[in-house]
């Protein structure tokens, strides 16, 4: 009996919850689509916001607006209101200077989380793509087409190959949709800063549209790209030895000097010490 009453709040509990989350959505797509979209949503951050890998890039856009209009009108009350006690009878323009970096960290705070995430996923696609390109070419030589193998690609391997399986299956989508190959791969060719992941688009494409032997040219594409990783993870470790080095020193030459210098610093102060007791 005691459960009904408990169970029964945290549906009310969670409806109500739901409930506002829906109408901030809504209130976020006016804003989104009002008068300030220019200046709260610009095309390079809805760019941003569509390549960081939110499965609803509409209603990731609207909280993006909703939170950075809420953020640059409520940090820059809370710096004034903070200031009052302190400075604002004496120093009003301090309040004001607050107030203005309080109103710019309201608004770029959002962009900086996005563009944080968007990095992440970069490196993550980075991190994939060899994969990719090995079961690509596996799934080439038993004989699936391209479509047939991204395909498998996007419904087998979600799992290993989280950011370029959500990427592709969002070009699956396009290509569905009468796009060309060309055009549905647009977007993961250049959204992730990687001429790599572009060169295998291109690839693709071009497969696709003429035909071919794909085995050999993706053999050699990942062949070449493991050579460059090993050249990069070469590089990082001379870079972290010498970053090692230069912590030793810190830290062992003042020992290594007490240790080795200890012994005649103190006779030399004894042998001082002797002639001013003469």
């Amino acid at each position: 009996g005691a459960k009904a009453p408990a169970a029964a709040r945290n549906e009310g509990g969670q409806g109500r919850l739901a409930a506002a989350a829906r109408a901030a959505d809504t209130f976020g797509k006016r804003l989104s689509e009002g008068r300030l979209a220019d200046a709260l949503l610009a095309a390079e951050d809805r760019k941003l916001v569509d390549m960081a890998g939110y499965a609803d890039p509409g209603t990731a856009r609207s909280r993006f607006v909703l939170i950075r209009f809420g953020l640059a009108i409520l940090l820059p009350v809370a710096a004034v209101v903070l200031d009052w006690h302190k400075h604002l009878p004496d120093m009003p323009l301090g309040a004001l200077v607050a107030a203005f970096v309080a109103f710019a960290v309201g608004y770029m705070l959002p962009k900086w989380i996005v563009q944080r995430r968007l990095a992440r996923r970069r490196r993550q696609a980075a991190d994939e793509l060899p994969l990719l390109i090995d079961l690509l070419r596996l799934l080439q030589g038993v004989g699936l087409s391209i479509d047939q193998s991204l395909q498998v690609l996007v419904k087998e391997f979600g799992q290993v190959l989280p950011v370029l399986s959500f990427e592709l299956r969002l070009a699956s989508e396009l290509y569905v949709r009468g796009r060309t190959r060309e055009q549905s791969l647009a977007r993961m060719a250049t959204g992730f800063d990687n001429d790599d992941l572009s060169a295998i688009c291109r690839l693709i494409a071009q497969v696709d549209q003429h035909g071919g032997a794909v085995q050999e040219p993706l053999n050699r594409f990942g062949e070449r790209l493991r050579d460059k990783r090993r050249l990069e993870l070469k590089e990082k470790v001379g870079k972290t030895t010498v970053k090692m080095t230069g912590v030793m020193i810190v830290t062992l030459l003042p020992a290594l000097l007490i240790v080795t210098g200890g012994a005649g610093f103190i006779a030399v102060l004894r042998g001082l010490s002797r002639m001013g007791g003469m």
